[in-house]
């Protein structure tokens, strides 16, 4: 029973060592030419947004609304290959296959 407890103890902190690793990784995304950026980590967290000042003289607040959407979706795309590599120093998925045992 102690060396369940201890596994799980283990795996809890190895859950917070990967969460604080990929909260290292950033990546940033873009629309609407350019003119909204947000910026997420690894934890997909938005760190930032960026909305340049002629999108809100221009657009309306849906097309903002949309574009922040656009952003993010841009931004995650950009964030998988990161990620994976992340993952990879980090030593893949066969860092996690004893965790159950």
């Amino acid at each position: 029973m102690f060396s369940k407890l201890k596994h799980i103890k283990e795996m809890k902190s190895q859950a917070k060592h990967m969460e604080s690793e990929l909260g290292q990784v950033k990546a940033e995304g873009s629309a609407a030419w350019g003119k909204v950026k947000v910026n997420v980590d690894g934890n997909r967290n938005i760190l930032s947004v960026t909305i340049d000042d002629s999108m809100l003289v221009v657009a309306e607040k849906i097309k903002v609304q949309e574009a922040i959407v656009e952003a993010y979706k841009d931004a995650l795309k950009k964030m998988q290959f990161s990620l994976a590599k992340k993952l990879q120093e980090m030593g893949g998925l066969d860092a996690f296959k004893n965790l159950g045992k």
